[in-house]
């Protein structure tokens, strides 16, 4: 059955486990749970291991950090004796962070990686060249960690992260991928008959965002829930860290919705990082979450899974993720949308719009295709800027731009500077929509390169392409 939810993710290591030093206080082993306690948050997702370990006292795996002693760097060491100075306390450090989740009347959803584990044969390990799932004594591994987590812990529900977890580049090896995924499936099925047995017991997957990305890797996402194997999705690509409100996912949500199975939208939590040319990872202000939170939303996903926001976590953070919860409470306020763009030298990257390339002698117009949550003609809304930055271009360049099917040649557009470093690189054409607006749903920007001076060869690349709604509490115009 379907549930609204706004779940936030902590994986034990970035912010909890390898940051504090040991011994670990209790109010220190509450962070994850408290720093989001009190906000929309009624879920909260743990990463109970990253492949090599788990960081509880498993009674069926390896905790982590007990192959690799000593340690070759401090926040591995941290994570052992933070581990371990609670558990010579008597304290389960899974059992603290489950109990206190519950005091705060949150949800606690043990995420589980399916790639591999700790002390797992190397024969089986796809870097090298094993099957991974494809063995039978991987899955009958991690399906003993899940009975662990499910029956003697007291978890709500199990997500199984299929999602290239650790960005790795595959799951199984292409050569296994079709007689595996009948296999897989059954298992999912399986492991789903575990978890629910408990009594409220959820079970649900990380999976990638397309449905052919999915079944590449032997994940037949439709299959399961035709069959009733899960109980929610949540799709992403987990090495691509960039907030996408117009992820590709609209064949999942209405997959799902027709078996009545819940789609948490991710916040990926960078507009920018290193993948996509930035200098460093930009975290997105409260107008660009909402912007991207609203539109998962108006494309049907019923909730929000968020994670790895600036941290601590402080007064901005927490404020976002009470807000987030609530589509009410977003609607007319100011909404920043930012197309995703590509990654660099990344493999299984579901599409995105941008970048787009534009040679000097190409007439063609290019499609950018973006959704948007807000009606921008309604009464409210003050003012509607489109920003689009382009590299290499030059006040000579005549461009035509167009917004579902209107020429912008009467709006007002004025011109930034890209970049403050190299300023040479790169322009803004800001565009301040009167006449021509987007409107609610989908919409289509159409750019094309109508004349380039002679003596400049270079192409033009459409590099970012941004909308900021403003709203104000008096309507706009005399009517």
């Amino acid at each position: 059955m379907r549930q609204q939810r706004t779940i936030y993710f902590n994986d034990a290591r970035h912010y909890y486990l390898f940051a504090f030093e040991p011994p670990m206080t209790l109010e220190d082993a509450w962070v994850p749970i408290d720093e989001v306690a009190g906000t929309g948050v009624d879920t909260f997702a743990y990463g109970v291991e990253r492949g090599d370990g788990l960081f509880y006292p498993s009674r069926v795996g390896m905790m982590f950090g007990t192959d690799i002693q000593p340690f070759e760097q401090a926040a591995y060491w941290r994570t052992w004796h933070n581990m371990q100075g609670l558990i010579e306390r008597g304290l389960d450090p899974l059992m603290v962070l489950i109990d206190r989740a519950h005091d705060k009347n949150m949800d606690f959803w043990a995420s589980l990686r399916m790639a591999g584990y700790g002390k797992m044969d190397p024969a089986h390990n796809l870097a090298n060249g094993g099957g991974g799932l494809a063995h039978v004594e991987v899955r009958a591994h991690i399906m003993e960690v899940v009975r662990e987590l499910a029956v003697e812990y007291e978890t709500d529900g199990i997500e199984l992260d299929f999602a290239l977890p650790g960005g790795m580049p595959n799951i199984l090896r292409k050569e296994d991928v079709e007689a595996t995924t009948p296999v897989l499936t059954d298992y999912v099925e399986e492991l789903a008959e575990l978890v629910r047995r408990q009594q409220g017991g959820v079970v649900g997957a990380r999976v990638l965002p397309t449905e052919a990305m999915n079944l590449a890797q032997g994940l037949d996402v439709r299959t399961w829930l035709e069959r009733g194997l899960v109980d929610f999705l949540v799709p992403m690509r987990y090495g691509y860290m960039i907030l996408d409100g117009d992820m590709p996912i609209d064949w999942m949500i209405e997959a799902a919705h027709e078996a009545d199975v819940s789609v948490y939208g991710t916040l990926q939590p960078y507009v920018r990082d290193e993948s996509t040319g930035a200098e460093q990872c930009i975290w997105p202000d409260l107008a660009q979450l909402r912007a991207a939170s609203a539109n998962l939303l108006d494309r049907g996903c019923d909730g929000l899974y968020a994670w790895f926001m600036r941290w601590p976590l402080g007064d901005q953070q927490r404020n976002s993720l009470s807000e987030l919860g609530d589509r009410d409470l977003m609607r007319e306020k100011d909404k920043h949308y930012v197309l995703a763009r590509s990654a660099q030298d990344m493999e299984n990257q579901y599409p995105v719009a941008l970048p787009i390339e534009i040679n000097a002698d190409d007439r063609q117009k290019h499609a950018i295709v973006f959704y948007c949550a807000d009606d921008a003609q309604e009464g409210r809304v003050s003012q509607v800027l489109l920003k689009i930055k382009i590299v290499d271009l030059v006040s000579e360049d005549r461009l035509e731009v167009a917004l579902n099917g209107k020429s912008l040649v009467s709006e007002v557009c004025r011109r930034e500077y890209g970049w403050i470093v190299a300023p040479y690189q790169s322009m803004w054409l800001v565009f301040d929509l009167q006449k021509v607006r987007p409107r609610q749903g989908e919409n289509l920007l159409e750019i094309s390169l109508v004349g380039r001076p002679e003596d400049l060869a270079s192409p033009l690349k459409v590099a970012e392409v941004e909308v900021l709604v403003k709203y104000h509490p008096l309507p706009s115009g005399l009517a």
